[in-house]
């Protein structure tokens, strides 16, 4: 059976940055629900690697999380204010990284994800070979400053990030080749990528098997996984919406096997709820829907 975990930003950020629920709140409500573990949004008010400057504050969090039996499942690192694509100098960007990267150790958290920061409109500005060097560039290393410190790097890619066209993705994972970086495979990304195409500039590209032919190409590329429906739409034109179980159009039991042909290195399986209004009030239901999928495709 897989472990089931929820990325936090859910209820900090969006519809819920002028109202969030509180980490303590969170962590012991997602325990009496049954989750196993957390997924970790790094950023205001939620814990993140400036408001926890010092170890003995991560170690009270990390001991925090440990004596309600929850783990972290991975961070989600706040590098958003960074400059990734439209600049040649990458050094802020990277020492982003590393203060993300020391908390990820401080706190045990053994993945952190990153995205491409700027959106798909920047092509506009710079051009898509030169944008896509800088990233490789930086990722690569990125990417080995954290397998020195036992920690994964995973990419979420997603229409409202820079490099959503499914060949864009399989080239940068081929360019970056490195054992310690890899997909995050969110299934909403995935089908408003492989099957709407949704944001992706010049002509679009997509896949005739939607997000289940896009994790057959991303198959063995694949080491952190996102769970949640598509209603084939985008949240303010920006990003896919994260609708919840059974509100949208994948089959998660096509999909599931498939993702299970992935050899990660954890067990975790992860809801994502990012941008939905009801996110707390949902949280409970969409724990319940994952749980019928676990006792199905989890083994």
């Amino acid at each position: 059976m897989k472990e089931i975990s929820i990325g936090s930003w859910a209820y900090t950020i969006g519809p819920y940055s002028s109202k969030p629920v509180p980490w303590d709140e969170v962590i012991t409500t997602l325990k009496s629900l049954g989750f196993q573990g957390v997924e970790l949004g790094g950023f205001p008010p939620h814990p993140n690697p400036d408001d926890m400057p010092d170890k003995a504050l991560r170690e009270a969090c990390k001991q925090q999380v440990a004596a309600l039996g929850l783990r972290f499942s991975g961070l989600a690192a706040n590098l958003w204010q960074e400059h990734l694509i439209d600049t040649d100098n990458p050094t802020d960007y990277i020492n982003c990284f590393r203060r993300n990267l020391d908390f990820c150790v401080d706190l045990g958290i053994r993945g952190i994800r990153v995205d491409t920061v700027q959106p798909p409109t920047i092509f506009e500005q710079v051009d898509a070979d030169v944008a896509r060097r800088r990233v490789v560039r930086t990722w690569k290393q990125c990417v080995r400053e954290a397998a020195d410190k036992g920690v994964y790097v995973t990419w979420e890619f997603e229409p409202g990030f820079a490099f959503n066209k499914p060949s864009d993705i399989v080239r940068i994972l081929d360019e970056v080749n490195d054992d310690n970086f890899g997909m995050m495979f969110d299934t909403c990304h995935a089908h408003m990528v492989a099957a709407v195409g949704a944001r992706q500039p010049g002509s679009k590209e997509t896949l005739p098997g939607g997000a289940l032919e896009l994790a057959r190409k991303l198959r063995g590329k694949i080491n952190h996984i996102h769970l949640i429906d598509s209603d084939g739409t985008l949240h303010d034109d920006e990003t896919s919406t994260h609708a919840p179980f059974g509100e949208g159009l994948l089959s998660f039991d096509e999909l599931l096997p498939e993702l299970n042909k992935n050899a990660l290195s954890h067990n975790w399986w992860t809801i994502d709820l990012c941008f939905w209004p009801d996110a707390w009030p949902v949280t409970e239901r969409c724990k319940k829907a994952i749980d019928q999928m676990n006792a199905k495709h989890g083994g």
